[in-house]
């Protein structure tokens, strides 16, 4: 499997924002479920966000809702998360992952990591006060 690379984090005041990219050289990332999720030390990966594979609908953690945003070109294997608003305790570091099925209806997400098969090495982000 080709793994994914994100890239995007960085050092940023609260209140500040980042644009977090995910890409998958030389793969795809069409026709499946897209995640971000988040982890600090000592502590579980936790799921942050989900888009459909059409772009259509995306589900969100409520911690994070209103403030983050995510999307995907999938003409350029891309997805993409902007967070706004950026809060000390988003510190983490951020990983994307692909969904391990083709999933539909009311349950076409997933937000446990188990549920995801390819990941990238992680970018991190460090929000100060």
């Amino acid at each position: 499997q080709v793994q994914l690379v994100e890239s995007g984090g960085g050092l940023v005041q609260a209140g500040g924002s980042l644009r977090l990219s995910c890409a998958r050289p030389g793969g795809t990332l069409s026709h499946i479920t897209m995640g971000w999720f988040r982890q600090t030390p000592g502590k579980e990966r936790e799921f942050v966000a989900a888009i459909s594979w059409s772009a259509d609908i995306t589900y969100y953690r409520d911690s994070v809702k209103g403030r983050f945003t995510i999307s995907r070109e999938n003409a350029k294997n891309t997805v993409y998360l902007q967070m706004n608003s950026l809060k000390p305790e988003d510190t983490a570091v951020y990983y994307c992952a692909r969904d391990r099925l083709l999933r539909g209806g009311s349950m076409w997400y997933a937000t446990q990591p188990n549920e995801y098969d390819l990941w990238g090495q992680g970018t991190p982000v460090t929000v100060s006060s």
